[in-house]
């Protein structure tokens, strides 16, 4: 680092992917690619320079270094003696994507494309996505330190559309993973088209949703968009530092009820937010970020851990390397608690209970949400009752976290794509069964 900087940084990448799309009936998409590239970053004054190329060889990696050195200040030199890390777990791969013939996965594709094509007469339209990749990456710094990861990542989805002639509904299931083509011995693509068009059915079948302040109980299959959108976004070390988060001087503070925990764990077994060295060369780790209500923790990537004055909690992420890494989720969720899911839902006498939810809208400045419901049923007396849909979740991040008064044990996860900044990052989100004793429900019921 000739030129002086707090830190130099090189990101070399070797991807390999594969994508197959089955819309109308018909395989629409087959693509198989590769790309290498390197990334060279310099942290100087807190401030970054970036350069990237799909050309790796010496004279490439050399250019990219004179094109970011005229922002470089000073002469320090130093001199970089790289040890290599080594990775503290390991996420064995049983069945290696890149060993699978295109034939055999677009031999899934079909299979869920045909389940759903017969599941109901009502079925309008059936759209069915595979995604595979391997990401090989080594990182180096002027730290002395050079870490390197393999990645394999798989991704099944499936939309269903129905309609009975007069009302559309959609249904939607996904699978996936840090893992290899193992995951068809668990999620078979019958299962998960059957998921989808079942849900799609249901919701044509289901009443309008009431609207009102109501007792809302969140299945451990609704995935973690609360607890992703709610809170995740807005502990964000480069959010916190740009005071753009609720929750940027409430370190220490009480932000949830005592009965929520928050975790951000990116060492978990097959689960599509880990890895063992982030994009920065930190080895993976369990960040515990609210415990028993209390904001404990940040997620910081090298550069908010340096502004910060703190140790990067190995959350630096990037798209590719032709993207700078920023803090970024993995797999984070609302730890377990003691009570089981049926009881629960017997203590409220009427409310909504929410199996899947959908997307939605948070302001991270002030916690505000709005949160779609693609799976729900009323709570009458107790007991799960008929379906509706058209249901909302109203109500701002920071007073729902401290509402809620039970905890289930049984943690569920969902898989995602994160986006933020214009990168999309592979993160996994869960939580158990919850109870809001209290949360506007929007509804169309008249």
């Amino acid at each position: 680092m000739a030129n002086g900087g707090e830190l130099a940084e090189l990101f070399i990448e070797d991807s390999a992917s594969t994508s197959i799309v089955c819309e109308d009936n018909k395989i629409e998409q087959v693509i198989s690619g590769r790309d290498i590239g390197a990334g060279l970053r310099l942290i100087y004054d807190k401030k970054t320079a970036y350069a990237y190329t799909n050309d790796i060889n010496e004279d490439s990696l050399l250019t990219l270094a004179k094109r970011i050195r005229s922002a470089a200040k000073g002469n320090k030199e130093t001199v970089l003696d790289m040890t290599v890390r080594r990775p503290h777990i390991d996420f064995p791969i049983l069945k290696d994507v890149e060993d699978v013939a295109a034939g055999k996965k677009i031999e899934k594709v079909k299979i869920a494309n045909e389940t759903g094509r017969r599941f109901d007469k009502r079925v309008r339209q059936v759209k069915v996505m595979y995604q595979d990749g391997r990401r090989k990456v080594m990182i180096a710094n002027s730290k002395g330190e050079q870490a390197e990861d393999d990645r394999c990542g798989i991704v099944f989805v499936m939309h269903v559309i129905v309609s009975d002639g007069t009302t559309i509904q959609t249904g939607y299931e996904s699978a996936g993973g840090f893992m290899g083509f193992e995951l068809f011995d668990d999620e078979s693509p019958d299962k998960v088209a059957r998921a989808a068009a079942n849900r799609a059915i249901m919701m044509l079948e289901a009443e309008k949703a009431p609207a009102g302040e109501m007792a809302v109980v969140l299945s451990n299959e609704a995935g973690g968009t609360m607890i992703h959108e709610a809170i995740g976004h807005g502990l964000e070390g480069d959010f916190i530092q740009q005071g753009l988060s609720v929750y940027s001087k409430k370190l220490g503070e009480k932000i949830a009820s005592p009965l929520v925990t928050v975790i951000d764990d990116s060492t978990l077994p097959a689960k599509r937010g880990s890895f063992r060295f982030d994009d920065e060369g930190t080895p993976s780790q369990r960040t515990v970020l609210v415990e028993d209500g209390i904001l404990k923790q940040f997620m910081y990537d090298r550069l908010s851990a340096m502004k910060g004055g703190k140790s990067s909690t190995g959350n630096g992420r990037r798209m590719s390397y032709k993207y700078r890494p920023i803090p970024r989720m993995t797999n984070t969720f609302i730890a377990p608690g003691k009570m089981d899911s049926a009881e629960i839902v017997k203590s409220v006498k009427k409310g909504l209970f929410v199996k899947k939810m959908g997307g939605g809208e948070v302001n991270i400045v002030n916690g505000d949400f709005v949160f779609e419901v693609s799976e729900g049923y009323l709570i009458d007396d107790g007991k799960i009752k008929q379906p509706v849909r058209g249901a909302t979740l109203t109500g701002n991040g920071p007073e729902v976290l401290k509402e809620i008064d039970m905890v289930g044990n049984d943690l569920g996860f969902s898989i995602g794509t994160c986006g933020k900044d214009g990168q999309g990052a592979p993160v996994s989100d869960a939580q158990p069964t919850i109870r809001i004793p209290k949360i506007v429900v929007g509804g169309t019921k008249t």
